[in-house]
């Protein structure tokens, strides 16, 4: 199967990151979201990653323009995939979103369209009947900042036709990204089963105030020589998602601790625009330069 023509659904943080990181490997790449409105911010932030591209990477001018002479965008679905030969789906962490997003999909993609999710909790075969594809759809995650943390985690389901796996890790490797194979379903990956209990375990002990947030990452980055604790992590990360995350979680096991968690994070950051480096400030404040690299 030959990946010629890719497409974005979703220009939020990970989103845009997986477009432009796309087409600054040559490929052609169609963004798509739900208004021109939203669109017009990812102009914005494709301007950003460049920035970032070329203090990281050390790419040139030339390679970021031509990157972004790759970039097309649309608000219109049937338009944003009409010659796609694979469909990423990078849209908000929320069950009845995606199956809705993939039920209208199915009904303009072409039959070619291999269909990926960027899912970082949920299970591609939640969706698989979804998509009236199942046999061409499989998940495939990417961790923030993808530049520089480029691991790409390829997950199929009992239904992911063989092939169709195989091209997606030839796909990751080929946008500069180590292919992470999963040999079987996992909820969250690798990455994420190993990040999700610590971090919300650094949760856990702020809002039963056990202890602030510099104290926890105080503690982690001293205790372990890590580069950064897991408050500085839920920053870069973004506190939406982890409310996200939290919120789920507390209504599917009705746990208590899980819900003051939620109501938590609502009160304090999330209603205040509070959601971390992309915002500007999260469990931290950021200068304006620091934001620019995952708004």
């Amino acid at each position: 199967m030959d990946i010629k023509n890719v497409t974005i659904a979703g220009s939020g943080v990970l989103g845009a990151q997986i477009a432009f990181q796309t087409a600054f490997h040559g490929y052609a790449v169609t963004v798509y979201d739900i208004s021109d409105e939203v669109l017009e911010k990812a102009k914005a932030t494709f301007l950003k990653l460049g920035e970032a591209f070329k203090a990281d990477l050390e790419a040139s001018q030339q390679e970021v323009d031509d990157a972004i002479d790759r970039l097309s965008l649309s608000a219109d679905l049937a338009t944003a995939v009409a010659d796609a030969d694979l469909l990423i789906e990078s849209i908000p962490e929320n069950p009845s979103i995606k199956i809705g997003f993939y039920e209208k999909l199915a009904g303009v993609a072409p039959a070619k369209t291999i269909f990926a999710t960027n899912s970082s909790t949920m299970l591609p075969s939640q969706f698989a009947d979804s998509t009236g594809r199942p046999a061409q759809f499989a998940a495939l995650h990417f961790a923030n900042e993808i530049w520089k943390h480029n691991t790409a985690e390829i997950m199929g389901h009992p239904g992911t036709d063989a092939e169709v796996f195989d091209t997606l890790v030839a796909f990751a490797k080929s946008i500069g990204m180590v292919a992470l194979p999963l040999h079987k379903e996992q909820p969250g990956y690798i990455i994420n089963t190993l990040l999700v209990p610590f971090l919300g375990a650094a949760l856990d002990l702020l809002v039963r105030g056990v202890a602030d947030i510099e104290t926890v990452d105080k503690t982690w980055v001293m205790g372990t020589g890590a580069p950064a604790g897991p408050f500085r992590i839920l920053d870069v990360v973004g506190i939406t998602t982890a409310y996200n995350i939290y919120k789920i979680s507390a209504e599917k096991t009705g746990d208590p601790l899980k819900q003051q968690v939620v109501d938590y994070l609502k009160e304090n950051y999330i209603d205040k625009g509070k959601l971390g480096v992309a915002t500007g400030e999260g469990f931290y404040k950021y200068p304006a330069s620091a934001s620019a690299n995952t708004k």
